[in-house]
């Protein structure tokens, strides 16, 4: 089998690329990625690459049909995207071009190239607000941010391209967490291990109502394992899925609080005056559960949450954190004050 994954230099990439060598030691594995990220590797960490075969690099908005005909892929598994909302914020038309029409064209070139199986990483954000109720995949998406817009837009740009011999899974991931070769310091559960771990207390700055469901990368990975692999009757030919575990939707301050019991002596302030964060959503995975038996999430929250703290404390994180490479939007910025990238997110060379 030979598998292409775009963006794989970003977050969730190298922990998925070492989990497919590791399930799929004969497959043939080829990365395709501009490398936004790729110096983001936390201290003494090898090279993830050393599980590929080949490494691309590219804008996937300018990637060659040529790719495609020449490596004849099986699978094409869709990472490569503007990946939280401050930045979706801030490069609005650049998040639509990456996460929805690249996504789109990339799609097209692997059906016409014989691709079988096109996954691609979609996000349980696209239900914004959903009250008291639970979301499952029939229910009414209310994107709140660019980033949720853009992959409501590009499940809707691939529901017309799918067929059976073209199937084509959007995951609809939980909220990110867990421990990375290329770390996110910019995501729920990882801020406040790693403010814990530098300043001994949480700070949240809203009401910490709002509800989320988590998922650790290694449980995506195992995820995308299985959508390798789905037949049509696992779903039909398109399909959208809730990716998670019921157990893990908890609301903000209940997972500092966690974090706070787990790794002890943590101080929690909640600003209770703060207006409530609109984006908030449980979601129901009962679908993934019946589908996808045996790749359903593992990690406990308490797993996430030491494995983070113990890695971080080894590379002693310095408590301006926020500051760092590790904040994706911090990052682009300082590329673009560099005048490494320009104002549409393309090298300068």
């Amino acid at each position: 089998m030979k598998i292409l994954i775009l963006g794989n230099l970003g977050y969730l990439g190298p922990v998925l690329v070492k989990h497919l060598r590791r399930t799929f030691p004969e497959s043939c594995l080829i990365g395709f990625d501009n490398a936004y990220f790729a110096s983001c590797l936390l201290k003494d960490e090898v090279l993830p690459e050393v599980n590929l075969d080949r490494q691309y690099y590219g804008d996937i908005r300018n990637i060659s049909s040529e790719i495609f005909e020449n490596e004849k892929f099986d699978v094409v598994i869709q990472l490569a995207a503007i990946s939280n909302d401050p930045m979706g914020k801030k490069f609005e038309r650049q998040t639509l071009e990456i996460n929805t029409h690249a996504t789109e064209v990339t799609a097209k070139m692997a059906k016409k190239s014989g691709v079988k199986s096109f996954i691609f990483a979609s996000s349980c954000s696209i239900y914004g607000i959903s009250g008291k109720k639970i979301k499952n995949e029939s229910s009414e998406v209310s994107p709140q941010t660019a980033y949720a817009q853009s992959k409501v837009e590009g499940e809707n740009k691939l529901r017309n391209i799918a067929d059976d011999n073209f199937i084509i899974t959007c995951l609809r991931f939980a909220t990110a967490c867990g421990l990375s070769p290329r770390m996110r310091l910019d995501l729920v559960l990882n801020d406040f291990v790693a403010s814990a771990i530098t300043n001994k207390k949480i700070e949240i700055l809203s009401d910490g109502s709002p509800w989320r469901p988590l998922i650790d990368v290694k449980d995506m990975s195992r995820a995308v394992e299985w959508a390798t692999s789905r037949e049509v009757d696992k779903g039909g030919c398109f399909l959208v899925l809730n990716v998670g575990a019921d157990e893990l939707n908890i609301q903000v301050r209940d997972l500092a609080y966690k974090v706070s019991e787990i790794l002890g002596g943590i101080d929690v302030s909640i600003n209770s005056d703060a207006s409530p964060d609109t984006r908030s959503y449980k979601v129901d995975f009962s679908l993934f559960r019946e589908l996808a038996t045996g790749y359903l999430p593992e990690s406990s929250l308490s797993d996430s949450i030491n494995e983070i703290a113990n890695k971080l404390t080894r590379v002693e994180l310095d408590s301006n954190f926020r500051e760092s490479g590790w904040m994706r939007l911090i990052h682009l910025n300082n590329l673009l004050n560099k005048g490494l990238l320009d104002n549409q997110l393309r090298w300068v060379v």
